[in-house]
This record gives C-alpha cells, sequence and structure tokens, in this order.
C-alpha cells in the first residue's frame, strides 16, 4: 500500500523516538500465538504521540488498527500489509473528577483497574479481575463475565475521532452497548481511555467476591494454555460450552488447534497452531452443533482482515 508506505517514513522521519518495529510478527502479541507479520507496529509513549501517528496515517489515507492485549484477536498466518497502534503504554490511572469514579486509560489491564477500584472501596468491576485484557479492548467488545459488564459501569468513553483528528466524550448511554458489542465497532476512531462510574463499598468485602469469581475462573478455565477467552457467542437460550460439549466435540483438534478438555467453551493452541487451524476447528465445531443442535454459534474470536 502506496499511502502506507508513505505514512510509515513520515512517522520515522518525524517522530525518530517512536518504538515502531517493522514487519513484526503477531504471535508475539497475541494471546493465542498465532498469526503471522504485520507491516508496521507502533507503540506511542502517550496520547499525543498516539495522535500524531495517527494525524500521519490519515493524511495518507491509512485507517488505524489499534490494540491493546490482544487476548480476543488473531491474525492470518499470511501477514497483512497494516500499522498496528499498541494502546499498552496508555496506562493512567486515577480516581475521576466526580465522587464514585475512576479514568483509566485505554492500555490499562481490566485486573489492574479492578484492583485499584477495590483498593479505594468502589464496587462494581469485580467481575473484570480476571478478564485478560485491557480497557480499550474491553469497551469496544463490551467484555464481561459472571452477570457483570462494562455497559453497567462505564459513564464516558473518550475515543479520539478519526475523521476530525480530534478527542471526543461519549456517554455511555451513546455507547450502544449490546452483547459483547458497542457502536465503536462501526465508528473510525479509536478509544483512548473511559470513565468508570462505581458504587461504594468496603474493600474487604469487594475483595472477597474478586477471590471467588477468580477461583471459579481458575478451577474452570484452562488459563494454563494460549487461548482467546471463549471461542463462541452465547446463544440465546442456550451456553455455548454445553452445546459443544452435547456434541461430543471435547478435546476435539484440528492441527494444534483443539476445544479445551477443561472447558469447551475455549479452543486452545497446543502447540503449533495457525490461525488456519483455528478457524477451520471453529467452523467445523459450528457445523456440528448446528446439525446436532439447530443452534448456529457465532465466534466471539475476532480475525484481523485487511
Amino acid at each position: 500500500m502506496e499511502g502506507l508506505e508513505k505514512a510509515i517514513e513520515q512517522i520515522k522521519e518525524n517522530m525518530p523516538k517512536l518504538d515502531l518495529r517493522e514487519n513484526e510478527p503477531m504471535r508475539s502479541h497475541c494471546s493465542f500465538k498465532v498469526g503471522g507479520e504485520v507491516r508496521a507496529f507502533a507503540v506511542p509513549g502517550d496520547l499525543f504521540e498516539m495522535s500524531k501517528v495517527m494525524f500521519y496515517l490519515h493524511m495518507n489515507g491509512v485507517s488505524p488498527l489499534t490494540l491493546g492485549k490482544c487476548t480476543n484477536v488473531i491474525f492470518p498466518d499470511e501477514g497483512l500489509d497494516i500499522m498496528v497502534i499498541s494502546t499498552e503504554n496508555l496506562r493512567k490511572l486515577r480516581l475521576g473528577e466526580t465522587e464514585n469514579t475512576i479514568y483509566a486509560e485505554a492500555g490499562v489491564s481490566l485486573a489492574k483497574l479492578a484492583q485499584f477500584a477495590r483498593d479505594n472501596g468502589l464496587s462494581g468491576l469485580e467481575f473484570a479481575s480476571g478478564i485478560p485484557g485491557s480497557v480499550g479492548g474491553g469497551v469496544l467488545m463490551n467484555a464481561g463475565a459472571y452477570g457483570g459488564e462494562m455497559k453497567d459501569v462505564v459513564e464516558s468513553v473518550v475515543v479520539y475521532y478519526v475523521p476530525t483528528q480530534a478527542l471526543t466524550e461519549v456517554k455511555g448511554s451513546d455507547c450502544g452497548f449490546e452483547y459483547r458489542r458497542s457502536a465503536f465497532e462501526k465508528i473510525n476512531c479509536a478509544i483512548m481511555g473511559a470513565v468508570f462510574k462505581l458504587t461504594p463499598d468496603d474493600p474487604e468485602a469487594i475483595g472477597a467476591r474478586m477471590k471467588e469469581m477468580n477461583e471459579k475462573r481458575t478451577a474452570s478455565q484452562p488459563l494454563d494454555m494460549p487461548s482467546a477467552g471463549s471461542a463462541f457467542k452465547r446463544p440465546v437460550g442456550g451456553y455455548a460450552a454445553a452445546l459443544i460439549d452435547q456434541c461430543g466435540l471435547r478435546g476435539y483438534r484440528h492441527g494444534g488447534a483443539a476445544v479445551s478438555e477443561k472447558h469447551c467453551g475455549f479452543v486452545v493452541n497446543l502447540g503449533g497452531a495457525t490461525c488456519a487451524d483455528v478457524l477451520a476447528l471453529c467452523d467445523e465445531v459450528r457445523a456440528v452443533v448446528k446439525e446436532k443442535t439447530g443452534y448456529d454459534l457465532e465466534k466471539e474470536i475476532r480475525v484481523v482482515k485487511a
């Protein structure tokens, strides 16, 4: 892509201190440990650097792809001619300007956010304490667990709106939150941070709830193996893991990818899996579940495309 190459040259010339990696293997960044190279991988040090990178991309007609911890995303094996902007250095975390709120930048891990809330006697983020993602990705996909979702606690979201090259604050009620979805997926923007509205409570009681949830997670999920969390969304009227197990697919494998023996809702990398293995396995599982139960499972794992 001519525009991307021009943008890369301009960024290198005008931002010599930026952490910019060319032909970066995404298997090194994704929790599934699969995926080929991307043309460039930028790690801005703060919001200002991030906005500058986006400016050069926009001026050359290139749309940015911003990612956090890559815990729910996989890249194709053949690689992509794109630039990925990592939010991993956007880690500012503080109490908000209004009562019982917290502001967190996009790169803050959900676990750290939940711990910060607990330490400050604020309840509502206990469900997020074991989710292995970051604020940006959590908001984008309305992450949730154990009955809680981001939509329950997000007061507002700060986004960089690419067409106008400006920061904009979006009210939680305008974020279009649905099950594992938000309006930001359809808008040309990057999530920079969010404000969370919480409820005062005793830190010990909050910690006890977090401990209980994380013990359940450790006991039931294959956290010791590379995966992208739940492979399928919960279908209306059923549970993906139960349906997959019911169809006799526990441990089913394709190449180096397999349905977890511990939790059938997870697809895991047994070692040496490729993106193609993961996608083929998901398709095979979906086909069997559809044939035997009538349920049409939808992938929760997101595949990056050009």
